[in-house]
């Protein structure tokens, strides 16, 4: 066979490379399409038609580059982002600096568990019954595992995402209009358009996404010699990612907007997709989302724990023990405690817990990318693996598009428009 000849053989080293490195750039891609990724674009799509899709193509971009320094900051220093926060910038700046990521991240985790209730009540399980279950079996994967082994099902559950684009296709969309919506921006001054464009780029390229990243590439143990692999990982994992959201949109721009409705909730989504698009459709996109909150219930807690922890110098990770990183997994478990329990809280409204945290990521991505050019702009630190002007360019072009949306949408809000 093949694979078994001598050509076959030089290429086994070099599969086996390539293996070593992946992971971290496509599970922290994919990860971000999670309950609160899958409601924005839900509501994206379903409310405003193919009006954002615009916008994908530029995020794509820019979800690449700033994951590439997240992996290049990693890789190099072999440290965490809050670890090079405390050393460059002094622990004051960093404790504030994590105490606006704790607040974002635990509403973050709060909408993974409530996109858990609304999947499964789509199926006509009680979140009562399923909110407590997701919470455990996310805890025991990750306090009872190792970093290869909890690394290994996250890449599983990457797969799983297949279900969006089976959905975007039974939707049955026309597209030509599709394409066009693509490569001609639209704009609207509208404040909802807005801020909906807000939570499309907060949910796209969130700030727990830099310091989940490069605490697992020094957790892996990669160095810059594997950049160029590294490097791959982000750019499957930011192409899959916006694979995925282009998919959802167009599903529920296709369907829900063409038919004159209106989401307002995960669970209308999918209900109106099932005499839209076929009951098969409308499962596969509530399949999508209950696979989508597991995962990232298992993520953004873990994120939170590892930059605190860093952030203070905590010992962390996951192939320690409890005993070896106690503050570490206390802090991973009481954030799903509360994430989980607060959803539970009756008539909670699960679908505005899960759209205002993707807004508030969006609020928050600015300041992370600030310390992050600072960091990537000092050979000190990086050597000579500083930014290129390309990555200086699309960086603060994004923090400050992401800035001035900010600022006209609290304006708006005070305005009272």
């Amino acid at each position: 066979m093949p694979w078994f000849s001598r050509s076959g053989r030089r290429k086994l080293p070099r599969m086996l490379a390539i293996l070593a490195v992946v992971g971290p750039g496509i599970i922290t891609a994919n990860v971000d399409n999670d309950a609160g990724g899958i409601t924005t674009y839900s509501l994206a799509g379903g409310n405003y038609g193919y009006g954002h899709l615009w916008v994908l193509l530029p995020l794509a971009l820019m979800l690449f580059v700033i994951q590439e320094m997240s992996a290049r900051l990693g890789a190099v220093t072999g440290k965490g982002l809050a670890d090079l926060i405390r050393e460059r910038f002094g622990l004051r700046i960093t404790f504030w600096l994590l105490l606006g990521v704790l607040f974002t991240n635990l509403a973050n985790t709060m909408g993974e568990f409530a996109g858990v209730a609304s999947a499964t009540e789509i199926f006509g399980i009680s979140r009562y019954i399923a909110v407590p279950l997701a919470a455990a079996l996310v805890w025991l994967i990750v306090v009872r595992g190792t970093y290869a082994s909890v690394e290994k099902g996250f890449l599983v559950a990457c797969l799983l995402y297949v279900a969006y684009p089976i959905s975007g296709f039974l939707a049955r969309p026309d597209w030509g209009p599709v394409g066009q919506a693509l490569v001609v921006p639209q704009w609207s001054s509208d404040p909802g358009y807005l801020v909906m464009l807000v939570g499309l780029i907060g949910t796209t390229i969130a700030p727990w996404m830099q310091f989940y990243q490069q605490a697992a590439v020094a957790d892996k143990g990669l160095t810059a010699k594997d950049l160029g692999l590294a490097r791959l990982d982000v750019l499957v994992g930011s192409v899959g990612a916006i694979a995925v959201v282009f998919f959802i949109m167009v599903t529920c721009a296709a369907t829900i907007h063409v038919s004159g409705l209106r989401v307002e909730s995960v669970q209308d989504a999918a209900e109106a997709l099932r005499p839209l698009a076929g009951t098969y459709c409308a499962g596969l996109f509530a399949l999508g989302l209950l696979n989508a909150s597991l995962f990232a219930a298992s993520i953004l807690p873990l994120a939170t724990a590892y930059q605190i922890s860093e952030g203070i110098g905590w010992e962390r990770g996951v192939d320690r023990t409890f005993a070896e990183a106690r503050e570490f997994y206390t802090i991973y478990t009481l954030l799903i405690v509360l994430g989980a329990g607060l959803v539970l809280v009756p008539n909670a409204p699960l679908l505005q817990i899960m759209y205002l945290s993707q807004v508030l990521n969006g609020m928050v991505l600015p300041i992370v990318l600030v310390f992050m050019l600072l960091l990537l702009r000092d050979p000190e630190i990086v050597g000579e693996h500083t930014n290129s002007r390309l990555a200086n360019l699309a960086s603060w072009s994004c923090a400050a598009i992401v800035s001035a949306l900010v600022v006209y949408m609290s304006i708006q809000a005070v305005l009272g428009r």
